[in-house]
C-alpha cells in the first residue's frame, strides 16, 4: 500500500468511528416514549395539529408519543422547556408562527437561533383580510383608497397586542402608507365578532375562523394574506397580487427539537410529519378544514424560520413593542 495513503485511511476510519454512534442512535430511534410539548392551550390549532402529529408518530414508530400542553407567555414557556431539554429526540415541540415573533417582544431564557432545531413546517393556516359589508370597498385597492381618505379613522382588530394578526395588519399598513387604529382583543373569536357587528372595520384572521361569516354575507373577504393562493380559497387573490407586491403573512404550525439534536434524528421525525400531512386522505382532510399541508424538510424550514425572526423584529420595532 502507498505510504501516503495511510494517513488518509486513518482519517477516514476515525471519522467513521466518531459518527457511527450518532448514526446508530438515529437508526434505532425511538426506543422509548417521546414527549410532545404543545405550546398553546387545548382546543386551538396548535393543540389540534400537535396531537394529530403525535398520533401519527406513535403509529409509525410503535412508541407512545405523549402530548403535553404547556401554555403561557405566548408559547415561550413550552418553547424554553424544549430548548433546555436533552438533545436526544425524546422531547419535541409543536408551536405556531408566533415563535418567530416572541424573540422581539419578550425577554427569553433561551437563544431562539441556537437552542431550537427547526424540524418541519407541518401546515399553514392561511389568513384572509375581511371587512364589514358596510365598508364601501370590494377590493384591496378600494380599501387602500378608502383608508387614505380617512387617516386613523378605520379600526382593525386582532387577538392581542403583538399577535400575528396584529403585526400582519401593521405590516400591511406600513407597506401601503396607511394610518389605521388597532383594537386588541383577548382572542381571535371576539376580534371577529366585533367586525361582524360593525363596531370594527376589518381584521386579518384564519380561513377556518372567518369562512362561516363571509360565505353568508356577514363579512366581505377581499384577499388571502399569504404569499401564495390557498387551495382552501382558490378563487381569492393574494394581497400581493392585489397591488401590494412583497406582502405575505402566514400563520403556521411546526415541530422543533432541542438545538444540538443529531440531524439524522430530526430527519426521521420530519419524514413522519411529511407523510402525515401529504397523503391523499390527509390532504383532503386538512384542506377541507381550511389548512394547507406542507411537510417541509429540515433545511427548508430552518431557512424559513431564521428569515422570519428578523423580518418580524423590524415590524415590532416600528410598532414600538420591543422587549425592554
Amino acid at each position: 500500500m502507498n505510504a501516503h495513503a495511510l494517513p488518509l485511511l486513518s482519517a477516514i476510519a476515525a471519522l467513521v468511528l466518531s459518527t457511527s454512534p450518532a448514526l446508530a442512535q438515529s437508526q434505532a430511534y425511538p426506543t422509548k416514549p417521546v414527549r410532545m410539548i404543545i405550546a398553546l392551550a387545548p382546543g386551538g390549532g396548535t393543540d389540534t395539529i400537535g396531537r394529530y402529529l403525535a398520533q401519527k408518530m406513535s403509529e409509525a414508530w410503535g412508541q407512545n408519543v405523549v402530548a403535553d400542553n404547556r401554555p403561557g407567555a405566548g408559547g415561550s414557556i413550552a418553547t424554553e422547556l424544549v430548548a433546555k431539554s436533552a438533545p436526544d429526540g425524546y422531547t419535541m415541540l409543536t408551536n405556531s408562527s408566533g415563535v418567530t415573533i416572541t424573540p422581539s417582544i419578550m425577554k427569553l431564557g433561551y437563544d431562539p437561533r441556537k437552542d431550537l432545531l427547526p424540524v418541519s413546517l407541518a401546515v399553514i393556516s392561511p389568513g384572509v383580510l375581511v371587512v364589514h359589508p358596510s365598508l364601501p370597498v370590494k377590493s384591496v385597492q378600494d380599501l387602500i383608497a378608502h383608508a387614505k381618505s380617512k387617516p386613523g379613522e378605520l379600526l382593525f382588530s386582532s387577538s392581542g397586542q403583538g399577535s400575528g394578526q396584529h403585526l400582519a395588519m401593521e405590516l400591511f399598513a406600513q407597506m401601503t402608507g396607511l394610518k389605521l387604529t388597532h383594537v386588541p382583543y383577548k382572542g381571535t373569536a371576539p376580534s371577529i365578532t366585533d367586525v361582524v357587528a360593525g363596531r370594527i372595520s376589518m381584521t386579518i384572521a384564519s380561513v377556518i375562523s372567518t369562512r362561516p361569516f363571509f360565505t353568508t354575507g356577514k363579512l366581505r373577504a377581499l384577499a388571502v394574506v399569504g404569499p401564495k393562493r390557498t387551495p382552501a380559497l382558490p378563487d381569492y387573490p393574494t394581497i400581493a397580487e392585489s397591488g401590494v407586491p412583497g406582502f405575505g403573512y402566514n400563520n403556521w404550525y411546526a415541530v422543533f427539537l432541542p438545538g444540538g439534536t443529531p440531524k439524522p434524528i430530526a430527519v426521521r421525525v420530519q419524514e413522519v410529519i411529511t407523510k402525515a400531512v401529504t397523503t391523499p386522505d390527509a390532504q383532503k382532510l386538512l384542506i377541507g378544514q381550511g389548512l394547507d399541508p406542507v411537510g417541509s424538510t429540515v433545511d427548508e424550514f430552518t431557512k424559513m424560520y431564521l428569515e422570519e425572526i428578523p423580518r418580524w423584529a423590524k415590524v415590532v420595532k416600528t410598532v414600538g413593542l420591543q422587549a425592554n
